[in-house]
């Protein structure tokens, strides 16, 4: 039977979204993956589920997959498309998307353009979470990476010149460094000014994407705990520029951001059946 697929990207970060909220798809890690293939299926940096919310508070919940068939916990690029198209649906200016990290209040601002609160960062090793006490803001790692939990684990490396670094062996490796105890996302950053920052993102069973919306929001954080920033600063990433904002009031971390629909079709789940 054919499903119905959104494919949507923000700055560059591109997803699959499947709707399973009138009835549950048949989804397993092996499915997930096939559809998340380039070549032979769709191809995707996330698949994105969207199921009804289990709390009053939110309009949607989002699901998001990894192309290894891993869970993630919060995507920022995703949170943007799917208040876009769930407020275009719904006639509303304001969603709530609900994530299995929390919920994730979200404003459209016009012209695909969103703003979504990310919360709080979490700044304990506990949190992140880390396989023992130390210093987050000085991780025990090569590189001398800052660690931080936006819904799901970070590791923010400080460099002279960004083009210089090899991201995806770099971050490979980081990535499953026994100091992370559910792996991380390792993000390099290139401080331009102290209202702009160069990023790339090595993502957990994702690789190196076009951008990290979750790792932008690091970004900013650990930039301005090493006072190297302020609260807010320009993330230029390479598929491009996000509005990064660390409220002070609340600490919690504002995303602004475009959000995009690429093409929508259908798919027959049972022809990427394991």
């Amino acid at each position: 039977m054919a499903t119905n697929f959104l494919k949507m990207h923000g700055a560059g970060n591109d997803f699959v979204v499947l709707d399973a909220r009138r009835a549950t798809l048949p989804l397993t890690p092996a499915m997930i993956s096939a559809l998340a293939d380039r070549r032979t299926g769709i191809g995707c940096d996330q698949l994105i589920v969207l199921e009804p919310p289990t709390r009053a508070d939110a309009e949607v919940f989002m699901r998001i997959f990894n192309p290894d068939g891993s869970a993630a916990g919060a995507c920022g690029n995703a949170t943007r498309c799917v208040a876009e198209i769930v407020g275009q649906d719904a006639g509303m200016r304001r969603i709530a998307v609900q994530t299995v990290a929390g919920v994730l209040p979200a404003e459209r601002l016009g012209g695909g353009m969103v703003c979504v609160d990310m919360g709080a960062p979490a700044l304990g090793w506990q949190e992140i979470p880390l396989a023992g006490p130390c210093d987050t803001l000085h991780l025990p790692l090569p590189g001398d990476p800052a660690g931080v939990s936006m819904g799901n684990p970070h590791a923010t490396l400080f460099v002279a010149d960004l083009a210089a670094v090899d991201v995806a062996t770099a971050g490979a490796a980081l990535e499953t460094d026994s100091l992370f105890a559910d792996r991380a996302n390792i993000g390099f950053a290139q401080v331009i000014s102290a209202e702009r920052i160069r990023l790339r993102v090595w993502e957990r069973g994702a690789g190196l994407t076009r951008a990290c919306g979750s790792g932008a929001c690091a970004a900013l954080v650990n930039a301005h705990r090493r006072g190297l920033t302020g609260r807010s600063a320009a993330l230029v990433l390479d598929g491009g520029t996000l509005g990064i904002a660390w409220r002070a009031a609340d600490q919690h971390v504002l995303m602004t951001g475009p959000s995009f629909m690429a093409f929508q079709g259908q798919v027959d789940l049972s022809t990427y059946a394991a």
